[in-house]
């Protein structure tokens, strides 16, 4: 099966700081693949080398076999992001956004009605299209931002932390539509995470990162297999191999301030 992403002893410093060092992963086609580790532990920074937003200091990205460093606007239009940040103009409704999306990737318009009224309906949005996003749960701006990602048609789908801030139902919403994705779709799609039970629900792999290195990688079985404990917990997987607890997590608003707050420690 041919891969999708190559990452070959990517490192990106910041002064004498090392934020990713020297780590090594490949995706395959098709492939839902998580890098789980707490805040801080260089998952954004990979992320945002893998879609060409931040250079790396040494090492080799290849996307669908294609060099970041020498082809990096076309890799662009291989992938669709969902970071962090919130994307979604909160004083536009949920139709208007995807529109807009539309008209920046510069889309024919023939086409944009109808990949727009196919977004909201696999994310279940068609009812809310017209209402200001302002007005959205914490669930349905995550669902509209991946439809953002995905409107024009992506080879690999990449988001952070994509459902951080969410109540435990929003959240089950989110992986349901990136299941639905992965059914209906051959998207590869690549999240970073620090909810073990998400990698375990969505994931056929994961690579457990923690300052800066890759401290693990398998099938989430396989990772439970690694702490030597025959009945090990979600928990137990992410203690063990990073020192860390897992944590919990509304409305626009609310989802607009954790990310702030995770932001800094990326």
């Amino acid at each position: 099966m041919p891969y999708s992403i190559e990452v070959k002893d990517l490192r990106k410093r910041f002064g004498d700081y090392d934020a990713v060092n020297c780590i090594n992963f490949n995706i395959h086609e098709g492939e839902v693949f998580a890098l789980l580790g707490p805040n801080g532990a260089g998952k954004t920074t990979t992320i945002r080398m893998i879609t060409t937003l931040l250079p790396p200091t040494s090492g080799e990205i290849k996307i669908e076999g294609f060099d970041i460093k020498k082809h990096g606007t076309f890799i662009r239009r291989l992938i669709g992001y969902v970071p962090q940040a919130l994307s979604a103009d909160s004083t536009l409704t949920g139709y208007e956004n995807l529109l807009f999306i539309t008209k920046l990737l510069r889309l024919p318009a023939r086409e944009r009605e109808e990949r727009i009224r196919y977004v909201l309906d696999i994310l279940n949005l068609k009812d809310a299209a017209n209402r200001l996003v302002r007005e959205y749960s914490g669930g349905m701006v995550r669902r509209l931002e991946i439809g953002q990602a995905i409107i024009h048609r992506p080879r690999i789908l990449v988001l952070d932390e994509p459902t951080v801030g969410l109540d435990p139902v929003a959240r089950h919403n989110v992986w349901d539509v990136l299941n639905i994705l992965r059914r209906e779709t051959s998207l590869t799609i690549l999240i970073t995470t620090h909810y073990m039970e998400e990698a375990e629900t969505i994931c056929n792999r994961v690579a457990i990162m923690n300052r800066g290195h890759i401290a693990a990688l398998g099938t989430p079985d396989e990772l439970k297999a690694m702490t030597g404990k025959s009945d090990a917990t979600l928990e137990d997987v992410f203690t063990f191999f990073t020192g860390n607890q897992l944590e919990t997590g509304g409305s626009f608003n609310e989802i607009r301030q954790i990310r702030r707050r995770i932001q800094r420690f990326n």
